[in-house]
């Protein structure tokens, strides 16, 4: 073995410990002001900035499960249906005048518009005051 071939076991660099004075200056390698130099740097969470830009919900926040009624007029019925035939809401989903929600029967409204000549039975229906006069007038019936 020669001299030049000897080899320290630890080298005789020690880490820089940041802020102690010297030659560092005013940043003490930290290279910035704020949020970046101080200990323990960590930086806001991206999920959170998400967070923050999606609009505020404001008002009433609650949607009504109720399901609303499914329209009907009283000359789509009186074109359909023939004098005396029964009406309910499973019979119009059946002739396609109505369509399954979720597959499911829908509540149906019956309105007033347009004339009704035929004595038909209509139940399990919601009815405006209206298409309800109009139907007793022609000789159906309501249950």
């Amino acid at each position: 073995m020669q001299l030049n071939n000897v080899k320290k076991n630890k080298s005789n660099k020690t880490s820089i410990r940041i802020g102690r004075g010297g030659k560092r200056g005013k940043t003490s390698g930290k290279g910035t002001k704020g949020q970046n130099a101080r200990t323990g740097n960590s930086t806001r969470p991206e999920i959170r900035d998400m967070i923050k830009k999606l609009p505020k919900l404001r008002g009433y926040r609650f949607n009504s499960f109720k399901v609303p009624a499914t329209p009907v007029n009283l000359s789509v019925l009186n074109e359909v249906f023939a004098n005396g035939e029964k009406v309910t809401p499973r019979v119009l989903v059946n002739k396609k005048i109505v369509n399954l929600k979720n597959g499911k029967v829908p509540v149906v409204k019956i309105l007033a518009t347009g004339e009704i000549s035929k004595k038909i039975n209509i139940s399990g229906c919601v009815f405006s005051q209206t298409a309800k006069e109009k139907i007793e007038k022609a000789g159906g019936t309501i249950k």
